[in-house]
């Protein structure tokens, strides 16, 4: 499960539907990462941090720090 998925999604004020639309999935795709029914696929994951500007250490829950993303 990643909480902090739903967690910024929710704090821009975003629904399923919206994510999944940027991201070019299925809505239910989109609620099954959340729920944690699905992994998420790397490439999802660094569009999620990429889109919401944090690093994929705090995204994932490895980390309290909301660092930005990292531009290379």
């Amino acid at each position: 499960m990643f909480p902090r998925v739903r967690d910024l999604r929710e704090d821009h004020d975003l629904t399923q539907r919206q994510m999944a639309e940027y991201l070019q999935i299925h809505q239910t795709t989109y609620s099954d990462y959340e729920l944690g029914n699905l992994n998420i696929p790397i490439e999802v994951f660094i569009k999620l941090a990429r889109f919401y500007n944090v690093d994929m250490n705090y995204i994932s829950g490895i980390s309290n720090i909301k660092n930005t993303f990292p531009i290379v």
